[in-house]
């Protein structure tokens, strides 16, 4: 028999989304009911989120830990793009997108699919979208960058092409600040981005790059965020938990673990910190075992280790 979620599932996405998600390069590991007394499974829950944004993939490992230890059997559901992500998540395809910047970022999405889509809490508060350079380049505001495009081969050095950063640089940021024509934003991959960022400061070569906070990158390089007077790269947002539409209904267990995480700047940059740099890929169970070690009382309701 179908549910209403397989219905909307059905009717949202049908073959398109598995083609989608089929070109955005997915993969899927499931993760046992490690918190199940019996051994019986909860249920189980699908996180989507794309592993070359810092955010996404340290707070997914995280939920993976406390669903886990909850009882229920979690599936890691790995995009390249935001758009499928959404699509998925407004189709029941996956179930929590655990870092979503629905505020002014993805806005748009929201627009489309948040009728299908619940907020189930805001974990950080504050984030932002930058333009940043090296500490040593002499321009201090996004305005400066108009008549000194030799300094910058002409080039503004993005991330993945269907990022909303990537949107409002181009559509927003750009435009406002008399870019268009002396500039080319070269988007490619978040990881691709912090190489050429990396390589430039090595070399104390100029490069402008499209940023974001919080991100451990800020704190890695030898960065400065640019000044924004015009506001074009939007003012700040919290970053959310998103479930399809009446996750909180099926798994309420789980929708009172999450809306009960809220992380601060040292909390949540010690959890990016631990994931992407301290134990990295293959070791993100073992970095927020980590993490929870270092903040064993971050949330109400945490489980500890």
């Amino acid at each position: 028999m179908l549910n209403g979620r397989t219905l909307r599932r059905s009717s949202l996405i049908g073959g398109a989304l598995a083609l989608t998600v089929g070109l955005a390069g997915c993969a899927t590991a499931e993760t046992g009911d490690a918190g199940s007394d019996s051994g019986e499974s909860m249920g189980t829950i699908t996180l989507g989120f794309i592993p070359g944004w810092t955010d996404g993939l340290s707070t997914a490992y995280l939920l993976e830990d406390q669903l886990g230890k909850l009882g229920y059997t979690v599936e890691m559901e790995t995009l390249t793009e935001a758009a499928p992500l959404y699509i998925g998540l407004a189709g029941g395809d996956v179930d929590i997108y655990p870092s979503a910047w629905s505020e002014v970022t993805h806005a748009s999405y929201m627009e489309e699919y948040g009728d299908d889509i619940e907020d189930l809490g805001t974990y950080y508060a504050g984030a932002s979208l930058t333009i940043a350079v090296p500490t040593y380049t002499e321009i201090d505001s996004i305005a400066e960058l108009a008549g000194n495009g030799d300094m910058f081969g002409g080039v503004i050095t993005g991330i993945e092409p269907g990022a909303g950063l990537t949107a409002l640089t181009q559509d927003t940021m750009m435009p406002t600040y008399g870019l268009d024509g002396e500039y080319e934003l070269v988007t490619s991959s978040t990881a691709a981005m912090l190489t050429e960022l990396g390589n430039a400061i090595d070399a104390q070569e100029d490069i402008v790059v499209t940023l974001w906070r919080p991100f451990w990158a800020n704190a890695a390089f030898d960065i400065k965020t640019l000044e924004d007077p015009e506001g074009a790269m939007g003012g700040s947002e919290g970053l959310h938990f998103l479930g399809t539409a009446g996750f909180s209904e099926e798994h309420p267990e789980a929708a009172a673990l999450i809306a009960n995480i809220q992380l601060d700047d040292a909390q949540y940059g010690a959890l990016e910190n631990l994931v992407v740099n301290e134990y990295g890929e293959g070791q993100y169970a073992e970095a927020v075992d980590a993490w929870l070690a270092e903040y064993p009382d971050a949330f109400e309701g945490l489980l500890a280790n």
